[in-house]
């Protein structure tokens, strides 16, 4: 009655299966004939992996080895696609910048929403190895709401590196397709223990409740990394 429940041995398939079927709808809402598209990408690669077996007078083991490569390249451009649309369907949004901070993998803390005001204009902060990193997304008031907060960091984590970033289109503001790649960009600075000691100190700080845009892509779809 109280013992361990059994694993459901499908389940991972369970959810590959979800994850494919999940980027495949978020794909066609932006783009037409994705079947045909990806098919275009991988019947080419085939084709040239035989042609080149055929060259070597192994046609059939060269179409059993290039395969998986082909399909690996086929899957690989669906995966872009599938990215971009996710992009796309939250540009604009309020809330976008943060929807794509929280979607990075690893080494950054995101608290979405320190800072908004009855514009919907907001800051949110991202602790990494890197400092403080605040993200700011919204119209004019933006500038008011970056330089409010970082005097606050500043108080808060006194010599902490602190980092500021506009999300937008306009010259000088980061886009949403390329916040993620912009994150990678700050040097490294804090060790991991002081890392620990300043999201010890700021998780008092903490934020606000706010409905965000899911994405850039649903939590279960992973993202090329950006190169």
């Amino acid at each position: 009655m109280f013992g361990r429940k059994k694993k459901d041995p499908g389940a991972p398939k369970k959810v590959r299966f979800k994850t494919i079927r999940d980027a495949y709808a978020l794909a066609t809402k932006e783009y037409k004939f994705v079947l045909l598209r990806c098919l275009a990408v991988f019947i080419p690669l085939w084709a040239v992996g035989i042609l080149l077996g055929g060259q070597f007078g192994r046609p059939g083991y060269a179409a059993f080895i290039t395969f998986p490569l082909a399909l690996l390249g086929a899957f690989f451009y669906f995966t872009r696609m599938a990215s971009s649309a996710a992009y796309a369907s939250i540009e604009g949004e309020p809330g976008a910048g943060a929807s794509v901070l929280m979607s990075i993998r690893k080494g950054w803390t995101v608290t979405p929403a320190v800072s908004v005001n009855k514009s919907q204009d907001m800051v949110h902060r991202a602790v990494g190895k890197a400092g403080v990193v605040l993200v700011a997304e919204g119209g004019f008031g933006v500038r008011t709401l970056l330089n409010d907060e970082k005097k606050k960091m500043e108080r808060f984590a006194p010599g902490v590196p602190v980092y500021e970033l506009i999300v937008g289109v306009n010259e000088g503001e980061v886009s949403v397709r390329k916040l993620q790649k912009r994150m990678k960009k700050f040097p490294k600075k804090l060790s991991a223990v002081q890392l620990r000691e300043l999201r010890a100190r700021l998780k008092a700080v903490g934020g606000m409740n706010i409905a965000l845009p899911k994405g850039p892509m649903p939590k279960n779809i992973r993202m090329p990394k950006p190169r």
